[in-house]
């Protein structure tokens, strides 16, 4: 790549081109160092004849062959002389007709540092304006010969002035041509609008910051082009753009479900606004789950101190109550002791339930086969029905893996799945469904027939403690929840449909690579308490398992079981043959194979098997274990 200009390297090539005369310059070495654009227009040459570095002989090569300097018998010769004379440069001027008729004026003068700098003018219509006036120089009079003096310089200033502008309009079309293609590259619709609120420019962007929108915006309004929703988000934002104010604000363009971000600068100029748009959907997400962990710490201090006080005193309670029991006070006694002992029980298993809200709890999403998991659910969800609740799952996205934290999203619809047997009562009918939104959200809806939700559920279910059960209920499902869904970057929405109550759930989608996919791993080891380990280790990031202590073992079930996606072996095993003779003995096209060992690197072993199978060093953690089995299975 050609390093670029300084400025004023671009100032003088710019006044260099505004010039009416061809110039270039020659280096020692009789190669190009600079040339204006006149050189090449007046001579006809190939972009590579005035490119810096081009040799001066190519150029008298090719002016040769084209016949700019007459009949020329032995162009090798031709060329030789003139680079002789070139290297023996005097100042000099000539003029010579070229082939074409034109009449140049040449005039050449030596650098000290070597070479030369020629300067090129076209005389034709001098020549031929002398020649003319020679001719009738008798019948003209002096002042016909003035007036054509004056002619001919105003038509010079014309042809400086022409040039000028020409020489102008390419740098604005070169300038216009490097702000486009700077435009279109930022991944975010730049625009402007008028103060008619109609577009005036626009990249070619909007569609992919907002999809939906129309693609030729240039002439139509903000609402034409966006739509009712987000031009109603925006416009007042445009107004105080229009009245000289900036600001920079976010909405949901609900066609989309994308969270965009606008900044509007005022034109002073030309009035009206420039406009930048970006999505930041996963910004928001991020943003959103941040926020609900600082939340969750905040909480966790300020009620870890109350929960212990409160704890000391329900411990208190129950003692006195428990000696209150034992003494003979009459029946009216006991059964307020009673009651009083299952309301101190209910305020320490409404303490644990405060604990599990505000504890240490992260989100890790893993690679998850959302039909098994579906499935999976829904054996747990029916265990929990009657018999007279119909329960249906309605999986629109099934054949898909999504990254999700399987352990959050299992509590969350399970209690909203119980929450809904509540509404239902004895009969019912409860639908859990699931779908993908505009390539944003994972959604999952829970609708259920029951009575709906009130207007002060609507505003308040989500909030802690907040309870529509009675002494029946801790309010705080609702707001487990929420708080799992926040902490995923997710949003939880409630609203009534005709038939009932409706709970939505939204995760961020997050599409799991196909490598990432859990598959079936044959773990290879010959410790039982390792293999168990290990065992574990990879189930919990959702891979299914099953175990061989031998390498004949191992080899016996690969041959009968195709479903195996992963081997992974230990080096040492039990009998004669080792991991990297499993390796080794592998059929043709067999799944990717890992080995692990304890040995240390310098170990022979332990070099040979590097060089067939990649080795994981004991002792290791889960996330190393993951990381390692995403590695190229290739040494």
């Amino acid at each position: 790549m050609a390093p670029t200009p300084s400025p004023t390297d671009a100032m003088t090539m710019a006044g260099l081109n505004l010039i009416q005369q061809a110039l270039s310059i020659y280096d020692a070495d009789l190669r190009l160092a600079v040339c204006n654009h006149r050189f090449q227009e007046m001579f006809d040459l190939p972009d590579w004849l005035v490119t810096p570095g081009a040799c001066f002989s190519d150029t008298i090569r090719f002016l040769a062959e084209r016949g700019d300097y007459g009949d020329v018998k032995d162009i090798d010769a031709f060329v030789d002389s003139r680079v002789e004379q070139a290297r023996a440069f005097e100042p000099h001027y000539m003029e010579r007709t070229r082939a074409n008729g034109r009449i140049i004026g040449v005039e050449g003068t030596p650098l000290p540092q070597g070479g030369w700098v020629t300067v090129y003018t076209d005389i034709t219509r001098t020549k031929r304006q002398e020649s003319l006036l020679r001719t009738r120089s008798e019948e003209l009079s002096d002042q016909l010969l003035a007036y054509s003096e004056e002619l001919a310089a105003a038509n010079r200033e014309l042809s400086a002035t022409i040039t000028a502008l020409e020489e102008t309009k390419r740098q604005l079309t070169a300038s216009e041509a490097r702000t486009r293609l700077t435009t279109e590259m930022m991944p975010a619709h730049i625009a402007h609008v008028g103060a008619d609120g109609r577009y005036t420019y626009s990249n070619r962007r909007l569609t992919t910051v907002m999809p939906g929108s129309k693609s030729d915006i240039i002439g139509i309004s903000v609402e034409e082009a966006l739509g009712s929703q987000a031009n109603s988000a925006i416009h007042p934002y445009l107004e105080q753009a229009f009245r000289g104010k900036a600001s920079v604000f976010e909405f949901t363009h609900e066609p989309s479900s994308r969270r965009i971000r606008v900044a509007l600068t005022p034109d002073d100029t030309q009035g009206g606004a420039y406009v930048l748009s970006m999505d930041i959907t996963e910004e928001a997400q991020t943003r959103s789950a941040l926020q609900q962990t600082r939340r969750r710490e905040m909480a966790a201090q300020l009620t870890s101190g109350l929960a212990h006080d409160f704890s000391n005193l329900l411990t208190i309670i129950l003692g006195m109550q428990s000696k209150l029991q034992r003494m003979d006070l009459g029946p009216a006694a006991n059964e307020l002791i009673s009651a009083t002992l299952a309301a101190a029980r209910r305020g320490g298993g409404l303490l644990n339930r405060i604990a599990d809200m505000t504890g240490p709890r992260e989100h890790m999403p893993v690679p998850t086969d959302l039909g098994g998991f579906l499935d999976d659910l829904e054996t747990l969800a029916r265990s929990t029905l009657s018999d007279s609740v119909v329960f249906c799952v309605d999986n629109q996205v099934t054949g898909r893996a999504f990254k999700v934290d399987p352990g959050m999203l299992q509590d969350s619809l399970l209690n909203l799945v119980l929450n809904a047997r509540d509404a239902c009562g004895a009969n019912g009918q409860i639908t859990l469904s699931a779908a993908c939104v505009k390539d944003t959200w994972l959604e999952f809806n829970v609708t259920d027939t029951g009575h709906g939700f009130s207007d002060k559920a609507l505003a308040h279910a989500l909030d802690p403690f907040f309870t529509t059960k009675g002494g029946e209920g801790s309010g705080l499902g609702l707001s487990m929840v929420y708080d799992m869904t926040k902490l995923a970057g997710g949003r939880v929405k409630l609203s009534n449909t005709s038939t009932g109550g409706r709970v939505s759930l939204r995760l961020p989608l997050r599409p799991a690579n196909p490598s990432d996919a859990p598959g079936m791993i044959l773990l290879v080891e010959d410790s039982p308490d390792l293999r168990g380990t290990v065992r574990d280790m990879l189930r919990d990031t959702g891979h299914t398992v099953i175990e061989a202590a031998s390498a004949d073992e191992a080899l016996a079930l690969i041959t009968e079981i195709p479903q195996i996606s992963a081997l992974l072996s230990d080096i040492s095993l039990e009998g004669s043959k080792t991991g990297l003779d499993l390796v080794k003995a592998l059929p043709e096209n067999h799944c990717p194979a890992y080995l692990m060992t304890s040995l240390p690197p310098d170990d022979p072993l332990h070099k040979v098997a590097s060089a067939h199978a990649p080795v994981l060093r004991k002792p290791f953690n889960a996330p190393q274990l993951n990381a390692f089995l995403k590695s190229d299975p290739r040494p």
